[in-house]
């Protein structure tokens, strides 16, 4: 396996990382989806002893991939909180970590846990549900586009592969539509399996690989932790 792949998508060289990330050069601009700011500090108020700092893990992973693609946009294809943005550890996290960020514009799509985003006061761009900007469409849940290729998120597809236990986030990449993986580290996942033309780049331990459909032996299905 390797940190990153290259592929060609709707004409554009584009370069997937391991870490759940994707880079898109011509725009200097790196995309993820489904970063669920907050999601573990929710659960701890709902009464379930979780451990903290996944907040600080996930922007720490953040920051690696800016600094190593040279980013100079972040797009954040929704579900960038996941509850309500009460002052709790991970806003304190997120200060410090955004008074860091050296010249990267921050852009997120609307997704379904975005409710209270444009309240919060992250100091982002909020260009609303989806953005057109050729060849790509940008949005949080899958959509068809009769021109453009979509890049969203929103299922946190995932794959289990022989040998390993558990199941993998991955890149799925369909008929003009490229569907993102999580990249909050406190996610479930919708299991898929490439059938067709379809694709699926697994991320595991940080790195990433390509997998055809043919080599898993599984049904679609969700599993009880979805988006």
């Amino acid at each position: 396996m390797a940190n990153s792949l290259e592929r060609t998508i709707a004409g554009e060289r584009m370069v997937l990382y391991g870490d759940r990330a994707m880079f898109w050069p011509a725009r200097s601009r790196l995309l993820i989806a489904d970063l669920h700011l907050g999601k573990s500090d929710v659960f701890r108020r709902a009464g379930l002893a979780l451990p903290s700092g996944g907040t600080a893990y996930d922007l720490q992973r953040l920051s690696t991939l800016l600094a190593h693609s040279g980013a100079r946009e972040l797009w954040v294809l929704g579900d960038m909180l996941h509850g309500a943005p009460i002052d709790t550890r991970w806003r304190e996290v997120w200060n410090r970590w955004h008074a860091e960020l050296d010249g990267v514009r921050i852009s997120v799509i609307a997704g379904n846990h975005d409710r209270a985003l444009a309240a919060a006061g992250l100091d982002i761009d909020l260009p609303g549900e989806h953005v057109e900007d050729a060849p790509f469409l940008l949005c949080h849940a899958p959509q068809a586009d009769p021109v453009l290729h979509t890049f969203c998120g929103h299922v946190h597809p995932a794959i289990a592969l022989p040998g390993l236990r558990g199941h993998w986030p991955a890149f799925w990449m369909r008929d003009r539509l490229t569907v993102l993986p999580a990249f909050s580290g406190f996610t479930g996942g919708m299991r898929i399996v490439p059938v067709g033309n379809e694709q699926a780049m697994v991320c595991a331990h940080g790195e990433i690989v390509e997998v055809r459909g043919d080599c898993l032996r599984m049904k679609r299905k969700p599993t009880n932790a979805g988006p």
